[in-house]
């Protein structure tokens, strides 16, 4: 690179729009305070006085397609980058017209059209998603950069150090800038981090990295061409740690007991906009009018912004549930019927035959996860994909399921359709800061900009001498999250079919596979196609009571209708199948004709996704009923307990059938 291209030529036009974008931010924060104290703005509000010299400094130097993320004191990186003032100051508002519709507020805004991703209130949240977005350039070939804002809190937390491996490992263009202010929230950084030199974190992951000042705006600038340069020239990452200030409290809540007055002083004189202003009035390049014209101009846009905000509607209460998940969604999957005839085929097999029919369909899907490459997934689903469509596509990660799941997520918000494997279920509790806080959320707090379409498979389920860390049955826990949809296949066909289903799908999928069921074999035809992911499956008809189940325990009360079938008494089986949004018609309808119910649940009691099905069906069914409905759960007994008791605590074939004959009282 020329001179000419890696340093900032201090023209006089070039002084006064660096000048002028940082007193545009100030003037816009200085109002939100005012707005702030008058109850017009609400919530939390994170100011973003003192550090506009490192958003004037780096985000001009970025091109239009290159991406950004965010933190959640991120007004200033909106405004650098062309997101319109009035729908952000809309969005402080919490109006209809703000650039996420009111939906985000002050730590969420979000704007498509300038790729800007958004700000994060997850401290480090964002980190695995500028990871994810750069992953998807890369294996498109493309070469944007993704520039990722955070603070130097966020270097304490795991997704840290994950996120900059992954880049760093797969050779990802992410700019990292960590804006240091020296305070998360009051805890001062030599208090928090034995390494107090922030850069020399991402040396140890060998990534180039820099330290500026961040209160030289000329400095960040320069910097930041030189970063952005390398990742241009060599598609790898770089790190910029950027020392600055904040003048104002963390939040407007913040009282400030942790730093005394007379530092905040001695940072202030350090201002980068008196800094650089003393310059080039000295310098000649900028007049004491210039800089009133600046003032007077970003007052009057700032005033403007302010009477927009005001103007605009709030959204009505009814459009509460708007972009939880996304308003268009593909049409149900045409079920013909397979033309083959049926070949015995296990659980395992029928997984792996969707996942490899989906990457020959689709070369935008991929998998990922621990072991699922060179070893062949720990439960052997996708042994042999990796030598038949290779390491890129068929992704080996290292143990750190919340940044390889937030790599997914941002991959799944560029364009990609990734499959995430998390080997067991207890193992996703590490990634459910990525699951919950942003692939469930994203698509309402971007006011519908931003979709996270991918499909998250994991083990789940107990089984015998597993203690009490690999024996959950948390899919419950996932199918109270708005935003997600919840599989879980018990059959051969389910397995097969659903994963294409949930492929097309606009929004995050969750797919509980029971591991118990992997070696269970059962006729498959070679074109059996896709299956429907909306509606629970009736798995036996019966008009004495019904047996209401999902997953693993399925074949178990299976077993138990067709004992109970020897006594006389007909139950019907429904298979749930589909977990978040629960069929309710299909629950109902069964319930109207049997008039008992019983539902059997691996999940614990209490709390459980059987005591959701219940009240539904008191709220809704209660005179259709001629008995309380029965639960058959795992027992909550005391952890850990002594492995031969696992199986005893389980739901089992005899409980069920207990359970039926007190609801029909025979007991």
């Amino acid at each position: 690179m020329t001179d000419a291209v890696l340093k900032p030529r201090l023209s006089r036009a070039h002084v006064l729009d660096l000048l002028g974008r940082m007193i545009r931010i100030r003037t816009f924060e200085q109002a939100c305070a005012e707005a702030y104290t008058q109850e017009k703005i609400r919530g939390f509000l994170h100011l973003y006085d003192g550090e506009e010299a490192v958003a004037v400094g780096v985000i001009p130097v970025l091109e239009p397609r290159d991406r950004i993320v965010a933190t959640y004191r991120e007004h200033g990186h909106a405004l650098a980058r062309g997101v319109s003032m009035p729908a952000v100051m809309a969005e402080m508002f919490g109006r209809r017209d703000g650039c996420s519709g009111g939906r985000g507020g002050s730590m969420h805004l979000f704007d498509r059209a300038a790729n800007f991703y958004g700000g994060n209130a997850i401290v480090g949240g964002g980190l695995p998603l500028a990871v994810g977005l750069a992953l998807a350039d890369h294996m498109r070939g493309e070469d944007p950069v993704t520039a990722c804002f955070f603070g130097e809190g966020a270097v304490a937390e795991g997704e840290f150090h994950e996120s900059l491996n992954l880049a760093a490992l797969w050779s990802l263009p992410v700019l990292f800038v960590c804006e240091n202010n020296l305070y998360a929230m009051g805890t001062a950084l030599g208090r928090s981090e034995s390494e107090t030199d922030i850069h020399r974190k991402a040396e140890s992951y060998r990534i180039a990295s820099e330290v500026v000042d961040g209160m030289d705006v000329v400095a960040v600038e320069a910097a930041a061409r030189r970063a952005i340069a390398a990742i241009r020239e060599t598609g790898k990452p770089f790190f910029l740690e950027c020392r600055t200030y904040r003048f104002r409290a963390h939040s407007m809540f913040d009282a400030q007991l942790y730093r005394d007055k007379a530092e905040v002083e001695v940072w202030k004189a350090k201002d980068p906009i008196r800094r650089f202003q003393t310059w080039a009035l000295s310098a000649g390049l900028a007049h004491p009018e210039d800089v009133a014209a600046l003032e007077a101009a970003a007052a009057a846009e700032v005033q403007a912004a302010v009477a927009f905000a005001e103007a605009s509607p709030l959204e009505p209460v009814a459009d509460l549930a708007r972009h939880v998940t996304a308003a268009e969604r593909p049409p149900a999957p045409e079920q013909c019927p397979p033309q083959g005839p049926p070949v015995d085929t296990t659980y395992r097999e029928a997984m792996r035959q969707a996942i490899r029919e989906a990457m020959i369909r689709d070369d935008r899907v991929f998998l990922m996860g621990e072991d699922v490459g060179a070893y062949g997934g720990c439960y052997a689903v996708s042994k042999g994909l990796m030598a038949e469509f290779g390491p890129a596509r068929i992704r080996d990660t290292p143990l750190s399921e919340a940044g390889f799941t937030g790599a997914g997520l941002g991959a799944a918000m560029a364009g990609m359709r990734p499959i995430v494997e998390l080997m067991t279920v207890n193992f996703s509790l590490l990634a459910l800061d990525q699951i919950l806080n942003s692939a469930a959320t994203l698509r309402h707090m971007s006011g519908g900009q931003f979709g996270c379409p991918l499909v998250i498979r994991m083990a789940t389920g107990a089984g015998r001498q597993l203690a009490a860390q690999h024996s959950h049955s948390l899919e419950g826990w996932y199918a109270h999250i708005p935003g997600l949809r919840i599989l879980a296949p018990a059959t051969v066909e389910d397995a097969r079919g659903m994963l294409s289903t949930a492929l097309q799908e606009p929004d995050p999928v969750l797919i509980f596979e029971h591991f118990m069921l992997y070696n269970a074999v059962a006729p498959l035809a070679a074109d059996a196609g896709p299956v429907d992911i909306d509606r629970a499956a009736v798995r036996r008809a019966g008009k004495d009571l019904s047996l209401i189940t999902y997953g693993g325990s399925l074949a178990k009360t299976l077993d138990a209708a067709d004992a109970l079938a020897k006594e006389g008494i007909e139950a019907e089986v429904i298979d749930l199948r589909v977990l978040r949004p629960l069929d309710e018609a299909t629950i109902l309808a069964s319930v109207a004709r049997t008039r008992r119910v019983v539902i059997v649940d691996e999940g614990w009691r209490s709390g459980s996704l059987a005591a959701e099905i219940g009240m539904r069906i008191a709220e809704k069914a209660f005179f259709d009923l001629d008995a309380a409905p029965v639960r058959v759960c795992s027992e909550e007994v005391p952890i850990p307990y002594p492995s031969h008791l696992e199986q005893a605590a389980l739901p089992s074939t005899e409980k069920i059938i207990a359970a039926a004959r007190t609801v029909l009282g025979r007991s």
